[in-house]
């Protein structure tokens, strides 16, 4: 007969109150979306006195960086993790892709449609936001101050 160690107990872990601070998703067209979603709610809930217009640059850098992992640093069957942290003084976002090539700005031009995603993290930002490196891929980072404006 074989001596099995006593049973270890199981230490249970209740759910956490409120969204997650990460979002796991797939590349996929809609993947913006999903993100704005997640940022509102997850500021929603824990910062609910932020004021609207810094909900509005969260949601609005998070899409940015967002639509960039998926344009630039996915592949079909890839995934994009969309992670969040707030505080009374700044929201920070990061989004991690598969691919380890950094994000660059393009020349400004009037034909095209695209190209404006760093331009606005550097306005929206003030130049808080960079690229770092992971085992594998990137991860490219934003924070955004909350600054008493008027909405």
């Amino acid at each position: 007969m074989i001596d099995l160690p006593p049973a270890v107990p199981v230490a249970l872990c209740p759910p956490p109150d409120g969204p997650p601070s990460t979002l796991l998703l797939a590349s996929d067209p809609q993947v913006a979306a999903h993100a704005r979603a997640f940022a509102r709610e997850f500021i929603g809930y824990n910062s609910p006195e932020a004021p609207a217009p810094h909900l509005d640059d969260v949601v609005l850098v998070t899409s940015e960086l967002v639509t960039n992992a998926y344009r630039y640093g996915t592949e079909p069957g890839d995934q994009i993790q969309v992670v969040l942290h707030s505080d009374h003084r700044r929201t920070r976002v990061e989004v991690h892709d598969p691919v380890r090539r950094h994000p660059s700005h393009r020349p400004a031009s009037d034909e095209s449609t695209r190209g404006r995603g760093l331009f606005i993290l550097d306005a929206l930002c003030m130049g808080m936001w960079g690229c770092e490196d992971r085992p594998f891929g990137k991860f490219v980072w934003a924070e955004i101050l909350r600054i008493d404006r008027p909405s």
